[in-house]
């Protein structure tokens, strides 16, 4: 699992998740809520993770601005 989380009135909170539990890779996306997407990735668990590294290393500033702002799903 690869996660990107960051902290809201003093909680952390889950911002984007890569993870391959229930036998399939996958990318959830949250909101301020709780609530998330989930979005399969048709790849296989190495692939997957090579994008979870790279994707939050590239993206963290946008995903957690996007999150804190109420953008994400």
């Amino acid at each position: 699992m690869v996660q990107l989380e960051v902290t809201h009135e003093g909680i952390w909170k889950e911002v984007v998740r890569y993870n391959c539990t229930h036998g399939f890779a996958h990318r959830d996306a949250y909101n301020l809520s709780g609530k998330h997407v989930k979005e399969e990735l048709y790849l296989s668990f190495e692939d997957a993770l090579t994008l979870a590294d790279d994707d939050i290393d590239d993206n963290w500033e946008t995903y957690k601005h996007s999150f804190l702002e109420g953008e994400l799903p």
